[in-house]
């Protein structure tokens, strides 16, 4: 018997139609900071695939077994989704339909293998995190990287190994090869989203430049995706700093008007949790299961991010080096 449809988001910020002017932006730049003119591009939301690889996923009893008694009675898990652009979660149709990408693929294929129905709420990048704590949350999604800090406060469940990576604006004459270290962006503005693993590490590296002897960068965070590409098309900023499928992806459409600069780190990249959670066990087995039964390459296919994938998923997993 398969699991009930995943039910629409509960809430969808208001602040978040401004991200349908500019879709193509990378999944993670959430956060505070300069919001910009977030109308200048102009570019039109990129359409959906039409294929449905978590249609044929069914509910597997000894993958839902793994799942707390309270969750099976109840039937339903809470889910807090960061909506950015494709191809991780989007609004392929405007903020009052259905955010579509490859999270919200995972979530509710995972979901499917469980059991279980999911309440999505809508919530941006930065708040997720602090309230899995409080319980507003089950679980997250939104492309979150799997750091040496964040695993002293969140427990992770992987699906996919990401990364970071740079871009700049089609035709820049500022960068033109890959981002291999950081000196190579002394003297430059950076944008990126707040309460990002691209502003910790921004952050962190700050000295390099200074010990090189050259002019430090400087970095900019923006509180929507939408905001960062208008800063970069304007000159604001001369590169964005974020996730490798993303910008990868935002680059193969014409409209963004910019240039991928290659990986610059790997990150796994997983569900989220409360440390502690019961939950962690079951979700690690649907997404092997999924990995298994084939759905879970049919989605990553859909989404052109099969680069990314991994050979089985693993609970709070080492930082990569």
């Amino acid at each position: 018997m398969n699991a009930p449809r995943t039910r629409p988001r509960t809430r969808r910020p208001r602040a978040l139609a401004a991200l349908i002017a500019l879709p193509f932006l990378v999944l993670t730049a959430c956060g505070s900071g300069d919001t910009g003119d977030t109308a200048a591009a102009g570019a039109n939301a990129s359409p959906a695939p039409t294929d449905d690889p978590v249609a044929a996923v069914h509910r597997v009893d000894s993958v839902a077994a793994l799942l707390p008694a309270a969750v099976r009675e109840s039937g339903t898990l809470k889910v807090g989704s960061a909506i950015g652009a494709p191809p991780g979660a989007y609004y392929p149709n405007g903020p009052d339909k259905a955010p579509a990408g490859q999270d919200i693929d995972l979530a509710d294929a995972v979901a499917k293998v469980l059991g279980v129905e999911l309440r999505r709420q809508d919530a941006s990048f930065e708040t997720i995190l602090p309230a899995l704590g409080s319980g507003k949350y089950d679980f997250g999604t939104g492309n979150f990287g799997v750091t040496t800090t964040r695993l002293k406060t969140i427990d992770f469940v992987t699906y996919i190994d990401d990364g970071q990576g740079f871009a700049v604006k089609k035709g820049s004459t500022t960068l033109k090869k890959r981002i291999t270290d950081l000196t190579q962006l002394c003297g430059l503005t950076i944008g990126t989203g707040a309460g990002t693993t691209f502003e910790t590490t921004l952050a962190a590296r700050k000295d390099v430049c200074a010990k090189a002897g050259k002019k430090p960068y400087d970095v900019k965070v923006f509180s929507e995706n939408a905001a960062t590409l208008t800063a970069l098309q304007q000159g604001r900023v001369d590169v964005i700093m974020s996730t490798t499928n993303g910008l990868r992806y935002q680059a193969a459409q014409p409209a963004s008007g910019t240039t991928f600069l290659g990986e610059y780190h790997r990150l796994d990249v997983g569900f989220t949790f409360k440390k502690g959670s019961p939950l962690t066990e079951a979700f690690r087995a649907a997404v092997d299961e999924l990995i298994k039964d084939g759905a879970y390459a049919r989605i990553l296919d859909k989404w052109g991010t099969t680069g990314s994938a991994i050979d089985g998923s693993r609970i709070n997993p080492p930082e990569h080096e």
